[in-house]
């Protein structure tokens, strides 16, 4: 499984799923670093099949409506500690990488794993929350 950390979110996040055996890179580490256009993440994402972790709500939009991701995972915590940031993380990565070889867009916040599946036909688009996470 290959991450694409968003500049949003901690470099320490891409380091500590790095440790725990994931291809994952921060747009820090890309040449124009947390400067890195949005159209180019999407780029990366697809070209490399990264999945996209972010903050920023307009992925929603490159995913849903444009179709330009590759996988998405939405971190919908609001204002949240680092350390508590990474530890959520942590605690639930393995649910999301198996929850990802059936759903493309995944949506985290502080208590739920929310899976989001809608046709690319009509784009109706439904939820799905299935996994409450013990705090």
């Amino acid at each position: 499984m290959k991450f694409l950390v968003d500049a949003h979110l901690p470099l320490h996040l891409a380091y500590q799923l790095r440790e725990a055996s994931y291809d994952t890179i921060h747009t820090r580490d890309l040449p124009l670093e947390n400067r890195t256009p949005d159209g180019a993440i999407n780029q990366i994402s697809v070209d490399e099949k990264r999945i996209v972790i972010t903050k920023d709500a307009d992925f929603v939009n490159s995913f849903v409506v444009a179709q330009r991701l590759y996988k998405l995972l939405l971190v919908s915590t609001g204002n949240i500690k680092n350390s508590e940031l990474e530890s959520l993380f942590l605690r639930n990565i393995e649910q999301i990488v198996e929850a990802f070889t059936m759903y493309d867009f995944i949506e985290i916040d502080r208590a739920l794993i929310i899976f989001h599946t809608y046709s690319r036909f009509n784009n109706y688009r439904y939820i799905l929350i299935i996994w409450s996470m013990g705090l």
